[in-house]
């Protein structure tokens, strides 16, 4: 298992984010989080990558504590958040050379990793534009590019494709599936997109109220939901009495604009 909580719990003052949640995540595997907009996704997302300290529980990705050892942590995965993440006044060779620098990649091998990300986004032909020229999805694979640099053996994903048109999903889709299948890396992602989920995911784990509500493959949660004819969204509103919505309060609101927005 290379991502495992134990009773892992996220307080602000009276407020419970995380309700003790206990997670195991395979190497190799698709892990898609999801649930309403304050139901501790982000919360568990930022101690997993140690963005946070946990108020109580146990919590490890590839051996380290994120408690104890959160630079071992940092190490060892990869993190592209929701907000756009790349300097678009710096080209995406520039990007990339900041973050090879970052997580000190050695002189000598710092052209080759890029020259292999750049390839492996399909990004050889725009690596030297300033990134403030390139459409949202190009945007999203060099920022997957930055994240991949170090060879990281954990993936963290929140809301990968808010903003992004059906296109540029579908091939940022196919870069994290050849990223799973050739590097064996370990994928967690968030998403407010159930089709997402059950196009990319192994497993589901579906929060609800800070707590991990029901984990299971895409399948095993439709057939609970009610059989055959039941989809992902039938199983969301099975598991926590709502309708998944991509709206939220005004912050969340304003934030998927804003990304949406420098997504172009």
């Amino acid at each position: 298992m290379l991502i495992q909580t134990s009773s892992l719990r996220r307080c602000f003052g009276d407020l419970v984010a995380v309700r003790d949640v206990s997670l195991s995540i395979r190497t190799g595997e698709v892990f898609g989080l999801v649930g309403p907009n304050g139901a501790g996704k982000s919360t568990l997302v930022k101690m997993l990558t140690t963005l946070l300290p946990p108020t109580g529980g146990k919590a490890s990705v590839a051996g380290c504590d994120v408690a104890a050892n959160p630079a071992g942590v940092r190490r060892a995965i990869g993190y592209v958040p929701q907000l756009v993440s790349a300097d678009g006044a710096l080209t995406g060779y520039e990007n990339l050379l900041v973050f090879a620098k970052l997580y000190n990649i050695p002189r000598a091998a710092r052209k080759t990793r890029i020259a292999e990300a750049t390839a492996f986004v399909e990004l050889q032909e725009a690596k030297d534009r300033l990134v403030r020229t390139y459409s949202g999805g190009m945007i999203r694979r060099l920022e997957l590019a930055m994240a991949m640099l170090h060879r990281p053996r954990a993936l963290f994903l929140d809301e990968p494709t808010v903003g992004l048109d059906p296109l540029a999903r579908q091939s940022l889709w196919r870069h994290i599936r050849s990223l799973v299948q050739q590097q064996r890396m370990t994928v967690l992602m968030t998403t407010h997109f159930m089709d997402e989920a059950g196009a990319l995911c192994d497993r589901v784990g579906i929060m609800n109220r800070g707590e991990l509500v029901v984990v299971g493959t895409p399948a095993e949660l439709k057939a609970s939901a009610g059989g055959d004819d039941a989809t992902l969204d039938d199983a969301f509103a099975f598991y926590t009495g709502n309708r998944l919505e991509v709206g939220g309060d005004y912050r969340d609101v304003a934030r998927t604009r804003r990304t949406a927005a420098r997504l172009g």
